[in-house]
This record gives C-alpha cells, structure tokens and sequence, in this order.
C-alpha cells in the first residue's frame, strides 16, 4: 500500500528558491540539500585551498560539507536549513568569508 494514501499526507505547494541565479522548485519542508539533490545539482562548495568539490556527506550536519551562503549568511548547512520561499543560495567557497 502507498504510504501517502495510508498517512494521509499531501505535500504543499511548490515553492521557489534561487541556487547561483538559477531558479529552482523545492517543496515545504525540504532542506536545501535535497532542494539542491532534487534539482541535479550535487555539488555547492569549493575546498578553501585547492577548491575541490562538495556537497552533501554526511546528511545530520556534522560534517560541514554541505556549507551554502543563504540569503547572505555564509556557512549554512545545506542539509539542516529548510528551503523557504524566496531564498537565496549560492554556492560557497572555502569558509564563505574574504580570506
């Protein structure tokens, strides 16, 4: 049996955020990681020396991996913030501050 008919559950309306200019679809309740999954995208950090690569690792917010700038603020974690209407990401590098 489908789990959402058994629950009940429907998700809310599509909102819309913006990831390096690009607008993307998240639903409520999504983090911006799986906003970020969702949309194909999979990497939104570079390292601080070498500019490799990241993105989620972790998935629970201990790694600091996933670090995003949201509306300004640097250095959120991509897989605790909850998507909101009109939010802003970019994508971060190193520590998000002029190093």
């Amino acid at each position: 049996m489908d789990p959402m008919k058994l629950t009940g559950a429907r998700p809310g309306p599509v909102l819309a955020v913006t990831f390096d200019g690009r607008e993307i679809a998240a639903l409520p309740g999504q983090t911006v990681a799986a906003a970020l999954w969702a949309a194909g995208i999979t990497s939104w950090r570079g390292t601080r020396h070498a500019g490799r690569p990241r993105g989620v690792f972790c998935g629970i917010g201990v790694c600091f991996d996933c670090l995003v700038t949201v509306n300004g603020r640097p250095n959120q974690r991509a897989c605790l913030v909850p998507a909101r209407p009109g939010d802003t990401i970019r994508t971060q590098e190193g520590t998000g501050h002029d190093d």
